[in-house]
This record gives C-alpha cells, structure tokens and sequence, in this order.
C-alpha cells in the first residue's frame, strides 16, 4: 500500500524574488550579447530565459487543511501540506486534496432489521482524510468510496439490531442510540480504512417502520405501552397495601385473621388499580354472616 509522505517544498515568495533577479540577470545579459554579436552567448541567454518561463509554471498555492498530492513522471514523490504559496521542482505534476472536515447524510434506505420487520433508516456520517496517498491511489474517486461503503455499513447494522427492544437487556435501534452509533461508527471505519480516511461521527438521522407496516406497528407500541403501564400500577398497588397491613399491625389497629386481611387486600387493589371513581359499599353486618 502506499503511504503519505509530507514533503517539503520552496517558498514561493524567496522563489518569486529570486525569480525576478534571475530575469534582471538574464535581460542584462543577452542584451549585452546582441549588442557584441555574440551567437553562443545569445543562444545561451536565450536557453536561459527559456528555463525560466519553465520555472514559472511551478508555483501553486496550498490552502489550510489542503495537501498537494506531488508526482514525479507517474511515480508518488510526497505531498505537500504547509500553507502558502509553493514552488517545487519543474517537473513534479500536483494535484490537490482537501483534508477538511466533511459531512453527508445517506440516503433512506429501506431494510430488515433483527426481527425481518422492513424499516427506512438513514444516517449522518463525519468524516475527514488522514492519508493523502491512500485516499489519491489505493481507491479510484475515494468520495463515491466513502458514501457507497456507508450505505452498506448501515444496510449491516440496522439488520444486526431490532427496532424496537422487547427486553430491559435488548440492544435495539431506537433505545440504543449511543450503542448503535458506536458500532456504525467503527463498522464504517473498517471499510473505509484502506481509503486513507477516518470517520469522526456516524449517527442514524433517520429511523422509522416502512409505510406498509407503520400503523400495524404504532397499535403494538400502544399496546406495549399500556401493559408497562399497568404493569408498573400493579406493582405500586401492591406495595401500598403491603405498607398499610404493616402499619395496621404495628400501630395495632385493629386485628385481621387471614380472611379479613384477604378481603381487605381484595378491596385495596380495586380501589388503587381501577380507572374509574369507586363507589363504596357499607356493610352492615360481617364477612362471616
């Protein structure tokens, strides 16, 4: 594989100034020779001045967070990433490459998750290039690499995960946002590795049921939702009643023998437990009548 090597490269502005008094040197020069009718020193000043516009042909200027990729007859020489106006040996061909952070979103794309329900999902990933040569020659147009090797890694995970956990302990795409973009971060970054790139963020920026099964799953969601509910009334029924029996006890209240307790735990959970106002029955007589 090839790896980035910085270069560096001439400073432009000394390269400009001494530029400018080769020129004084050169026109002084081959007017001298014309004035003195001399063929070799015209033809020499003349090869001079030819080099010379050469020469300006090799100035080129980096930008912050740019590299200039430099070749040298096809061959990778080095790359050039200090700011500033540059010039370089004649012969070296550059070619630029930004090393600034970027960013896309991916398209919606619609698959299975974990328990084969269809789902649209889409995801934002942050990236930048670390290696200028991996990224110029390991891979033939490194952006269309990084967005096509994204999309898979999605199209991956989201089949890895259900959307919806039915567990406390489940890992699932819409509970387990920072776990998620974790491993879609990671996953991305090994495709993208012989890409000279590092992916910095990947997150899911869009996630929801396909459109033919959405309003099916939304009445499970409900669904689930009510029974944790209940659930969660049950338990703090029973723990009410449990304190009031403790507390009747302790402060001896009144004594209960097991069927009066039954009863009265009977009663205390309809009362605690019913979505509607109940009405009080008075009993005149006792349980045992």
């Amino acid at each position: 594989m090839i790896r980035e090597l910085e270069r560096k490269v001439g400073n432009g502005l000394a390269f400009i100034v001494l530029f400018f008094l080769a020129a004084l040197a050169l026109g002084f020069g081959l007017a001298n020779a014309i004035v003195d009718g001399s063929v070799a020193r015209s033809i020499a000043f003349g090869l001079g001045w030819a080099l010379w516009f050469l020469g300006l042909g090799d100035f080129f200027m980096v930008q912050p967070n740019q590299g200039r990729v430099l070749l040298l007859f096809g061959r990778y020489v080095g790359t050039a990433k200090e700011a500033g106006l540059r010039w370089t040996n004649p012969f070296y061909r550059a070619g630029s490459i930004s090393l600034r952070v970027r960013n896309f979103e991916t398209a919606k794309l619609k698959v299975n998750d974990n328990s084969s329900n269809p789902v649209e999902i889409a995801a934002v990933v942050v990236w930048r290039v670390v290696d200028t040569a991996e990224a110029m020659f390991e891979v033939d147009n490194y952006e269309n690499f990084v967005h096509v090797q994204s999309e898979a890694a999605l199209r991956g995970l989201a089949n890895q995960y259900p959307y919806d956990a039915h567990e406390e302990t489940q890992l699932s795409l819409s509970g387990s946002t920072a776990d998620v973009a974790e491993r879609l971060q990671r996953e991305i970054q090994e495709r993208l590795a012989k890409a000279g790139v590092r992916v910095l963020e990947a997150r899911i920026s869009h996630l929801a049921y396909a459109p033919e099964i959405a309003s099916v799953m939304l009445r499970r969601q409900q669904a689930n939702a009510i029974i944790a509910a209940r659930r969660r009334i049950v338990e703090g029924a029973v723990l009410m009643v449990e304190d009031a029996l403790q507390q009747l006890s302790a402060k001896k209240v009144v004594h209960l023998d097991e069927e009066r307790k039954a009863a009265m735990v009977s009663n205390l959970l309809v009362v605690l437990c019913s979505e509607q106002s109940t009405q009080p029955v008075v009993n005149a007589g006792t349980l045992y009548q």
